[in-house]
This record gives structure tokens, sequence and C-alpha cells, in this order.
């Protein structure tokens, strides 16, 4: 998952935080629920079935009552290194109505014991990635990054 498209928003960093503890926080729903979108937003439900076809699903709260949720299904899963979800289609491999991105997360190591993160949001076309960007992908995704590296340092 390296070609980058016109239509991909790219987050790269280096997490303070060993490659199998920030698999742990992409993986388990009791962790991906503390850090999965960016405070004062939270998490109250989050199902993860680890398999190709199975489901990924988050309900993101806001601070005003906002509520979306998230269904989708993993496509791909190297198990410590990449994950990739999509909402274009939900389990059962039932299409979804309006798909809004697929989306990778590639883990390696650094030599000095880190995590190289590159989260890769893909949309289907350049509306998509604008509205996408106009939600503040670069902050909010960088904001839940940064919250995902405070908590695997504690794990």
């Amino acid at each position: 998952m390296t070609d980058e498209t016109p239509n991909d928003l790219v987050l790269e960093r280096v997490l303070n935080a060993p490659r199998a503890v920030i698999w742990r926080c992409w993986t388990e729903p009791a962790l991906i629920r503390t850090w999965f979108c960016p405070k004062p937003w939270h998490v109250s439900d989050a199902r993860i079935d680890l398999r190709p076809g199975g489901e990924f699903f988050t309900v993101m709260n806001g601070p005003a009552g906002e509520r979306f949720e998230n269904l989708g299904v993993f496509l791909d899963i190297v198990p410590g290194e990449r994950l990739i979800f999509t909402d274009a289609f939900v389990p059962g491999w039932r299409p979804n109505g309006k798909p809004f991105m697929t989306a990778s997360i590639v883990l390696s190591d650094t030599d000095d014991g880190r995590t190289d993160y590159v989260a890769r949001a893909m949309h289907w076309n350049a509306e998509t990635k604008a509205q996408h960007e106009a939600m503040g992908f670069h902050q909010g995704w960088g904001t839940a990054a940064d919250q995902l590296e405070a908590l695997a340092r504690t794990l």
C-alpha cells in the first residue's frame, strides 16, 4: 500500500512505542475506545472481528450530542503490520449505499524500538477527499495518533 493517488490523505509519524503495542491499540475494542477520535469526542462502542470480511464498527460521539456510527469490514490483515478496512462494504460483503473511504494502517519497526506509522485514507473521488480534508483530517487523525501514542506508552 505504498502507491498514493491524488485522492489519498496520508498521516505519517514515528510513534514512541513498540509496534506490538500500537497493534493492540488498533485491534482491541476496549483500547480503541480510549484513543480513536480527538477529545472531547469519544467512542462509546467498538466491535472488531479481526479477519477479512470481519466487522469494524465504532460509534463516535461529540460534545454537542453528535453521534456517528461507522460500519465497515476488514479487507486485509497482516498481524502486527497492516490493517486495511473500508465502509464500502458491511458485514456479509453487502455493498454500502454511500461509501466514504478505504483506510490502511501500516506499522513497521524503527531501529530504536519505535514504530513507523502510516495511516492512509483513500477516497473514491476528489470531492470526498476534499470533504474529509474540510472535516479536519490532518488535525483530527494527528490528534488521534497522539492519543494512540500516549495510550501505547502506558501499556
